[in-house]
């Protein structure tokens, strides 16, 4: 099973022609509700569900799947995301070890276990971090002058960056805090993140680097919606990453579709499900000969002109 959890990490390393200078991984956890008595179900209060959490990894540049763990439905420690991070760098620095790794999450993943192992070890990270009233104090001078801004000129947002050292009591060190503060009619709201990034200026580390992670939401989405992911219905939790494992191949062979698709076409930037009902689910007579396949479209077929294309493309590429 952990070397069937590698080959997807081998797959993804495999898409790049040669090793990368650097990459961006974001790390999610999402609710997969299960309705018996599975391996791993646990009773999550947040979701209000019975469920799973499974872990997953994208190269969300690229919208590329890396792991994919089953795992129970709780919210995971510190020490089990070090675990998690480890082993998957582990697996990609023997094969590039000159590489940059980046590491991107959402709250859960700001503890202290994930973060110093980080710095320990020569990776970055961009974690979202919750708020508390000492590290809200020392961004009020910049949350004040947001507020009064807005109230002042009657407007309907006001938006600004802060950034401060912070060192809460878990952790070994302080680190960099930046801060998005913005004031609306509704009132004030401000979201912080931390980093060991030391340059850039707070509205980049926010705006451009952290925030680039929602699209690994809808990568999520894409896996459990189109794909159906979340159907992780066996007894066994072994079973059960064995069909994560299954799902997140089928996104591999989705993704190959798509990219022999010549770019001029709509089909190219296509979701999983568009491709399916287009180019998968059609009607054809399929003829075969001692030498060949026949495989004949409707007249009527959208996209009949772009199969043999496709075809070839696709053997090209060993698929």
């Amino acid at each position: 099973m952990i070397r069937l959890t590698y080959a997807l990490v081998d797959a993804w390393m495999d898409s790049y022609p040669r090793e990368p200078e650097a990459v961006t991984l974001d790390i999610d956890d999402t609710c997969d509700v299960v309705h018996g008595h599975q391996q791993l179900s646990l009773f999550n209060a947040h979701y209000d569900e019975r469920c799973f959490l499974p872990i997953h990894v994208y190269d969300t540049e690229r919208s590329r799947p890396v792991a994919v763990v089953l795992r129970p439905g709780k919210t995971p420690s510190g020490v089990e995301v070090r675990a998690h991070i480890r082993r998957l760098v582990r697996r990609i620095r023997a094969r590039w070890p000159k590489t940059r790794i980046l590491f991107r999450g959402d709250g859960h993943y700001a503890r202290p276990e994930p973060m110093a192992w980080c710095e320990a070890n020569g990776l970055q990270y961009v974690f979202g971090l919750p708020g508390s009233k000492p590290l809200s104090r020392k961004v009020e001078d910049t949350a004040d002058a947001v507020r009064t801004a807005r109230a002042t000129g009657d407007k309907p947002v006001v938006r600004d960056y802060a950034e401060t050292r912070h060192k809460a009591g878990s952790w070994n060190r302080e680190r960099r805090a930046v801060a998005r503060i913005e004031a609306t009619r509704l009132g004030l709201d401000i979201r912080f993140v931390v980093t060991n990034i030391e340059r850039g200026s707070p509205e980049w580390v926010y705006d451009s680097l952290y925030c680039a992670r929602g699209q690994a939401e809808n990568l999520i989405k894409q896996h459990k919606s189109q794909l159906r992911s979340d159907r992780t219905s066996c007894r066994s939790a072994l079973a059960n990453q064995v069909r994560l494992v299954l799902h997140t191949a089928a996104y591999w062979l989705m993704l190959d579709v798509r990219d022999a698709i010549p770019k001029i076409r709509d089909l190219a930037k296509a979701e999983f499900t568009t491709l399916r009902l287009r180019l998968l689910k059609v009607a054809a007579r399929v003829v075969e000969t001692r030498h060949r396949v026949r495989i004949a479209f409707a007249a009527a077929c959208p996209e009949a002109d772009l199969m043999p294309g496709l075809t070839a493309a696709l053997i090209r590429r060993r698929i």
